[in-house]
């Protein structure tokens, strides 16, 4: 209890003799020396503190901004909603169903393009109409009738008929190129009957592939697209539309899509002036799995007998740089931009082939149906042969007690094709195609595919321990 009390008149005592001694200069040097060495200590720990947390984290020093502007919301989209609303449209139907001798009724939205009555939507919401109205904001109705619909893309281009000399409230066609992630977007429509609902969010991601077609080429955002919202406008913050909302994901919780209306205005023209869009095809699979880095190249995995790629003598392994001097970055911007351009069309590819650039002129085909390019497309797969192979790996020659070391196991062949009435049989072994060694079924197809068969294919297969040369008369 007493050490208690004297400790602190001890501390008050030897605080009051430092201060007196500091002030009379006896002990200045020591503590000079001895505060200089403090210093130096308290430092080496800030940086060892500062030099831990970076290690795992950064922290911006206090007082310093960041390189980001400060983000200010708008006050209201009132303004915006008030400019575009006019040009939002109800559209209903009458359906035909299928199986049924009734007809049945639906909604969606639409938008007008110009001022005498042309109107986009969605493929889907006028596909099996009987009978088309479109609503506008003001309560005028007028019938309309399709004038163009791509089902790859689900738009659709209709025109009203009976609209009068006074014009309509048309919409401004904005950029989609350059919408960024994060940037603001609206969307208006009609989700469940409910007249021009609105709904905001903004720009989650872009060219988003859902699997629905072959042209997956969609905007995600996070504004509500509902039933009834498809074929709506997605307007971005200067009231133009970036995009075409389409509910073919209604079921999830906060995500919508829209078809980008770059990519609508490249159609527009064919609906209009055709109806539909002929396609043009080019004949080749592409590698676009380098496509990500700095050095972007498109790498052909795969060019179809006899298709527009094989005549020009594309190959397999070639580097597609541009088409029609412009740049392509990705597979679904050439398979895009090919697709645009009229079969029968002239198009100048840029290649990289052995590391020399060069250019091929290519002539393009219509675009095979689905189901013709599903078949091509099937690995390991020669259709017109009626072979189907697989790569004989080590595991697999194991697992088939077969001899040799490499080649393309037959492990099925089509009746009645040419491989059927050459004798070739399931549990073969391709060892050679036209007198040319082959180690597996990319080098069956590669030796096909550049169309030096004659009049035959000479296979030579190996069955068991006997090797045999087998014709194919295609």
């Amino acid at each position: 209890m007493r050490h208690h009390v004297l400790a602190p008149f001890c501390l008050l005592f030897f605080l009051a003799f430092v201060t007196s001694a500091w002030a009379e200069g006896g002990l200045n040097p020591w503590l000079q020396a001895r505060s200089r060495e403090h210093a130096v200590w308290m430092a080496e720990q800030e940086h060892r503190a500062e030099a831990n947390s970076l290690a795992l984290w950064r922290e911006r020093p206090a007082g310093k901004g960041a390189d980001i502007p400060e983000f200010v919301p708008p006050t209201s989209l009132a303004p915006l909603i008030r400019a575009v609303e006019a040009s939002v449209v109800r559209i209903s139907t009458l359906n035909a169903q299928p199986r049924s001798s009734s007809a049945g009724r639906s909604t969606g939205s639409g938008f007008v393009l110009t001022p005498d009555g042309l109107v986009v939507t969605n493929n889907h919401v006028v596909a099996r109409a009987q009978s088309i109205d479109v609503g506008l904001s003001d309560g005028r109705e007028f019938p309309a009738e399709v004038v163009g619909r791509d089902a790859s893309t689900d738009v659709a281009l209709l025109r009203l008929r009976g609209v009068g000399p006074a014009p309509l409230p048309a919409v401004y066609l904005g950029d989609s190129d350059r919408l960024e992630v994060g940037d603001w977007v609206v969307a208006i429509g009609n989700p469940f009957g409910l007249d021009h609902s609105v709904s905001h969010g903004m720009i989650s991601a872009k060219e988003r592939v859902l699997g629905v077609d072959v042209f997956d080429d969609f905007i995600q955002t996070d504004a509500l697209i509902n039933p009834g919202n498809s074929g709506g406008p997605l307007f971005n913050m200067r009231g133009e539309v970036v995009g075409v909302n389409t509910a073919i994901m209604s079921q999830g919780q906060g995500i919508g899509f829209a078809v980008p209306i770059n990519l609508v205005k490249d159609l527009l023209p064919n609906l209009r002036e055709n109806g539909r869009l002929e396609r043009g095809w080019l004949g080749v699979d592409i590698d676009d799995a380098h496509a990500g880095q700095v050095e972007r190249y498109l790498v052909v995995r795969h060019v179809y007998r006899r298709s527009p790629a094989a005549e020009a003598g594309i190959r397999s392994g070639d580097q597609v740089l541009a088409v029609n001097g412009k740049t392509i970055d990705s597979y679904l911007q050439l398979l895009r931009k090919v697709a645009l351009l009229a079969p029968g069309t002239e198009t100048k590819l840029t290649l990289m082939r052995e590391g020399a650039k060069q250019e091929v002129s290519v002539k393009l085909a219509a675009r095979p149906a689905p189901e013709t390019l599903q078949a091509l497309a099937s690995p390991g797969n020669m259709d017109e042969l009626g072979l189907m192979l697989k790569d004989l790996s080590p595991e697999v020659a194991a697992s088939t007690g077969n001899t040799a070391y490499s080649g393309a196991l037959v492990t099925g062949v089509v009746p009645r094709s040419a491989a059927a009435q050459a004798g070739v049989t399931a549990g073969d072994v391709i060892t050679e195609v036209n007198r040319r060694r082959v180690k597996d079924v990319a080098g069956v197809r590669a030796i096909l595919e550049r169309g030096e068969m004659g009049p035959n294919v000479l296979l030579r297969v190996q069955r068991g321990d006997v090797q045999q040369y087998l014709a194919l008369a295609p």
